[in-house]
């Protein structure tokens, strides 16, 4: 008659942090106290795993190492998103998992807690000492609601990319930078993919429209840190978009398609933003993060 109600699950200690300036999120996993026993010796090898919402995918999942033969464990690990941007930090929500570590494979999960982003102040860590739950799966059209792309399909986050762009009035020219990518989906069986990055200004520019990056080997990672210039008159950029695509190497056989992002008039949110920020600030650089989506693409070339 006495105790709890229903058996409870654990407890889990961690603080966030979103550094904006570098537009991180620093997730410090402290310790979890009373875990749910999960295996016959009435102990448990437990981790915890990271995930954004909506969008999550292998590409935004983080973990930490396994513990071994505890219900208290005490990780003390740092695990950090970048690339995270303030219309991010709005609208996502961050999974946190306990699960236990099965030797043959079968990972089970003991609890999960969420915190939606929104709740963070900038730049202030805010430390958490929370029950565990087991939560119910939100449907998927609930989750990908403000994702972009289409009805019903699942649209799939496949990492992040930092790009640059200024209107040079000297030169008359639009200069594309392309900086770097966080968290890739790994394409390739060894957990990596081999990346560059395609863009192609449209319509009308032809051959003359498409530039793509060197490729970096073996990273999810890559930093590229190359730029590109169009010969264009400033009046013409309201008209035309910039398609980004991130491509994995692959010898001898077609390249897949990692993930991709369009900027320009008729985008939304960051990349809107993005693009009319280069048109009115003539001669400034701006630099923005933007999400990448598996929004299938046409064969690569």
């Amino acid at each position: 008659i006495f105790g709890h109600p229903f058996p409870t699950l654990g407890s889990l200690e961690f603080g966030l942090l979103y550094e904006q300036e570098s537009n991180s999120l620093i997730c410090s996993i402290l310790k979890a106290k009373g875990l749910k026993p999960m295996d016959s010796n009435g102990l448990a090898d437990p981790y915890v795993k990271l995930h954004l919402l909506p969008g999550a995918s292998k590409s935004n999942k983080l973990r930490t190492k396994t513990l071994r033969n505890t219900r208290n464990p005490a990780w003390n690990e740092t695990l950090t998103y970048h690339g995270l941007t303030d219309e991010d930090m709005q609208r996502k929500t961050l999974r946190l998992s306990v699960c236990d570590e099965d030797k043959f494979g079968h990972n089970e999960f003991i609890g999960e807690t969420r915190v939606a982003l929104k709740k963070l102040k900038m730049n202030q860590k805010k430390n958490f000492n929370v029950c565990l739950e087991r939560v119910i799966p939100v449907s998927g059209a609930q989750l990908h609601s403000n994702n972009p792309g289409k009805e019903g399909g699942e649209v799939e986050e496949r990492g992040r990319i930092l790009m640059s762009l200024m209107y040079s009035t000297q030169t008359n020219r639009l200069i594309v930078g392309v900086v770097r990518c966080v968290h890739l989906a790994a394409m390739d069986a060894n957990g990596y993919s081999d990346p560059y990055v395609k863009i192609c200004l449209k319509p009308d520019m032809g051959k003359k429209g498409k530039c793509k990056t060197q490729i970096k080997k073996r990273t999810l990672n890559p930093e590229f840190n190359e730029e590109f210039s169009y010969d264009i008159k400033h009046s013409e950029l309201a008209k035309k978009s910039l398609d980004i695509s991130v491509w994995d190497y692959d010898i001898g056989k077609s390249n897949d398609y990692i993930g991709g992002c369009q900027l320009g008039i008729t985008a939304k949110g960051e990349r809107l933003k993005h693009w009319y920020e280069c048109l009115k600030n003539k001669d400034k650089k701006i630099e923005r993060w933007h999400t990448l989506y598996n929004e299938n693409h046409v064969a690569s070339d």
